[in-house]
C-alpha cells in the first residue's frame, strides 16, 4: 500500500488543526484573557476534533489499518478524559470564584458595618469632647466668679479689722478718759468731805450759799444720752446741724461715744466739741 496519500493526508489535516487552534486563540485573545482552565480545555477539545477528523479521514481513504484504528480511539477516549478532568476543573474553579465572590460580599458588608461603628464612636468622641470643654469652660469661669468673691471677702473682711482695731482703740482711750475722769470725780469729792467739818460752824448764810452752788454746777455737768434725745434735744443741747441730729438718731443704739465716730455719723471735729456733753447709758 503506498504510504505518501495518507502521509500527505496527515500533514494537510496537521496544518488544518494547527490554523484552527490559532483562529480559536485569536477570537479569545480578542474577548478577554484566558486562563488556565480554558485554554486546556480549548486545545483539548480541538485535539480531540482533530483526532476525529483524522480517524474519518483515515476511514474513509482506507489508508490505516485496525490497529492505527484502535490506537487512535484510545487517543480519542484519552483525549476525551483529559477533557473531562478539564471540565471538572472548570467546574471546581467556578465554584472556588463563586465563593470567593460571596466571601468577597460578605467581606464588604462586614467592612461597611465597622466603617459605620467606627464614624459612630468618632461622632461620640467628638460630641463628648465638645461637652467636655463646654463643661471646662463653664468650671473656668466659675474659678473666675469664686476668686473674685474671694477677693472681695478678703477686702471686706480687711476693712472690717480695720475697723475692729479703730474701735478697739476708741473703746480703749474713753475707757481711759473715763477712769481718768472717775477718778478725778472721785478725788474731788474726797476733798470736799474733807473740807466739809471745817465750814460747820459757819453760819447758815454760808451753808446756804454753799448749797447754792451746788445746785447751780449741778446742771452744768448733766449729759445728754444720745440714745434716747429726740433730734430736736441734739440740736439744741449740743449744738449741732439737723442733719447730724437725725444721723446720730438713725444709727442708734451705741454702746460707747466712740461709735459716732466709728461708724461715720459724725466727724472728729464734731465729736471732740460734744463728746463731754453726751453719754450712751440710762
Amino acid at each position: 500500500m503506498d504510504r505518501e496519500p495518507f502521509t500527505n493526508l496527515c500533514r494537510a489535516i496537521g496544518k488544518l488543526v494547527d490554523k484552527v487552534e490559532m483562529m480559536a486563540y485569536t477570537q479569545q485573545e480578542r474577548r478577554g484573557p484566558i486562563g488556565p482552565a480554558r485554554t486546556g480545555e480549548g486545545r483539548m477539545r480541538h485535539v480531540w476534533m482533530a483526532g476525529l477528523a483524522l480517524m474519518s479521514a483515515m476511514a474513509v481513504s482506507g489508508c490505516v489499518s485496525d490497529k492505527k484504528y484502535h490506537e487512535a480511539l484510545a487517543d480519542a477516549d484519552t483525549v476525551r478524559g483529559d477533557l473531562e478532568r478539564a471540565r471538572a476543573q472548570k467546574n471546581a474553579l467556578e465554584q472556588q470564584v463563586k465563593t470567593l465572590k460571596d466571601l468577597n460580599a460578605k467581606f464588604g458588608s462586614e467592612s461597611q458595618i465597622a466603617r459605620d461603628e467606627l464614624q459612630r464612636i468618632q461622632h461620640g468622641r467628638d460630641k463628648e469632647r465638645d461637652t467636655i470643654d463646654v463643661r471646662t469652660k463653664e468650671l473656668e469661669d466659675k474659678v473666675k466668679q469664686l476668686s473674685a468673691q474671694n477677693r472681695n471677702i478678703k477686702q471686706e473682711y480687711d476693712e472690717a479689722r480695720r475697723h475692729n482695731e479703730q474701735l478697739k482703740s476708741l473703746v480703749a482711750r474713753y475707757q481711759k478718759e473715763m477712769k481718768e475722769r472717775s477718778r478725778s470725780l472721785t478725788s474731788n469729792s474726797s476733798h470736799s468731805e474733807l473740807t466739809a467739818p471745817s465750814l460747820g460752824g459757819s453760819s447758815s448764810s454760808k451753808s446756804a450759799a454753799f448749797g447754792g452752788a451746788v445746785e447751780a454746777a449741778a446742771p452744768s455737768v448733766s449729759l445728754l444720752n444720745i440714745n434716747k434725745a429726740p433730734s430736736t434735744d441734739l440740736v439744741l443741747t449740743l449744738g449741732v446741724s439737723q442733719d447730724v441730729a437725725d444721723r446720730i438718731v438713725s444709727n442708734r443704739p451705741y454702746r460707747v461715744k466712740g461709735e459716732l465716730v466709728a461708724k461715720n455719723v459724725v466727724p472728729k471735729d464734731i465729736f471732740d466739741d460734744i463728746k463731754d456733753r453726751i453719754t450712751v447709758s440710762p
